[in-house]
């Protein structure tokens, strides 16, 4: 492991505790993030590979080849772990949580939420003025609220002198209406410093369509400002005018979303 040391770049290295924090990332993600052309992403990503700093899998489909998950790999795990001064995992260990992420009923959830703030990311690299400096993950955010109400995510953006905090929910259109409208009782009852606006990030335009219908019907909760946008009609992201306040007209961008609490931004 220590031979690793030197040869670990700090692309690598902020790589590693990406995959620490966030759990797994596709190929065109980790080259989004951090990468600008894909046939070096994948050269790299198979070089980590080998050494065992990374491992991945991937799911059957058809027609084609669903791209590489990356996760930890046994030598990358060990040397964070050797970092925190914690105990070094076991080679087994480490592949059994690879196995855990790979089998799990919430994987495309996973993939959907990383991918959300990985598209944050991206946009600010092309952008001076602008950078997401939080990005918590579905965990961090429990820490955070306890059981009040459980956000996929949060971050704080930032642009054009402009900084926005929010909470994520990440939707596959999958839950009912009812329960995903439901969860903006939990919003209201944070503590003003809390009150983010709840960001919906929808499949589909047909999906957000009903969500505003349903939430017409049912009123939103006093304090809470919700906005939603639906990734097929966001080719460019998140961070432009595709957010739909729900009880105003038009679209704006995620800088122009204004917290129910202010402006200021909670330390945590």
């Amino acid at each position: 492991m220590a031979g690793e040391l030197t040869r670990l770049t700090p692309r690598d290295r902020l790589l590693l505790d990406l995959l620490d924090e966030h759990k797994t990332f596709t190929t065109e993600q980790i080259h989004t993030l951090a990468f600008t052309s894909l046939a070096r992403t994948r050269i790299r990503l198979g070089q980590l590979y080998t050494r065992e700093l990374l491992d991945r899998f991937r799911h059957y489909q058809r027609p084609g080849s669903q791209s590489w998950r990356w996760t930890l790999g046994p030598i990358g795990a060990a040397i964070l772990a050797a970092g925190r001064g914690a105990t070094l995992p076991r080679p087994a260990a480490v592949r059994d949580a690879t196995a855990r992420i790979a089998m799990s009923p919430t994987l495309a959830h996973l993939v959907t939420t990383n991918g959300f703030f990985v598209a944050l990311s991206a946009h600010a690299r092309t952008a001076p003025a602008a950078r997401l400096s939080r990005w918590w993950n579905e965990a961090r955010c429990r820490e955070a609220v306890g059981t009040v109400v459980r956000p996929d995510g949060h971050g704080v953006w930032h642009d054009g002198g402009r900084a926005v905090p929010f909470w994520l929910e990440a939707d596959l259109g999958t839950e009912t209406l009812s329960r995903v409208v439901g969860k903006l009782t939990g919003y209201a009852a944070l503590p003003p410093a809390q009150a983010y606006p709840a960001l919906f990030w929808l499949p589909t335009g047909a999906r957000e369509v009903n969500v505003h219908a349903y939430l017409i019907r049912s009123g939103v909760p006093d304090g809470v400002t919700v906005a939603t946008a639906a990734a097929d009609n966001a080719p460019d992201g998140p961070a432009g005018a595709v957010w739909r306040v729900a009880g105003r007209g038009g679209r704006v961008s995620l800088a122009d979303l204004t917290p129910a609490g202010g402006g200021a931004v909670w330390d945590g």
